[in-house]
């Protein structure tokens, strides 16, 4: 018996790949609006690495072994909530009026 069913991983990779076209978009994005949005991409870059951490220590059905993968992907949710945090902030503030890059 495997850790995770067929439709729970379809769910897994569908959603990895999501985020990988999510943040390919904002960045595209940046380019046709204001660069401030770049941010935004590269800070979803920890979060990517949680989920594929996940799916990692799910393809070897959760061995003990692999059990650092738990903590590279809590640690890497931290990371990304507090990098997107920090990205939004930073899309707001340059989206007030008088600085550079505000439209």
């Amino acid at each position: 018996m495997h850790a995770l069913s067929i439709p729970t991983w379809i769910i897994h990779i569908t959603s990895v790949i999501e985020w990988m076209a999510a943040i390919w978009f904002i960045w595209q994005f940046a380019d046709l609006t204001r660069p401030a949005w770049r941010w935004l991409s590269l800070a979803m870059l920890p979060a990517l690495i949680s989920a594929m951490s996940a799916c990692t220590w799910h393809f070897f059905d959760n061995a003990v072994a692999l059990n650092w993968l738990v903590t590279l992907q809590a640690a890497a949710t931290l990371l990304g909530n507090i990098t997107l945090c920090l990205a939004a902030w930073w899309i707001w503030r340059t989206a007030q009026p008088g600085s550079e890059e505000s439209p």
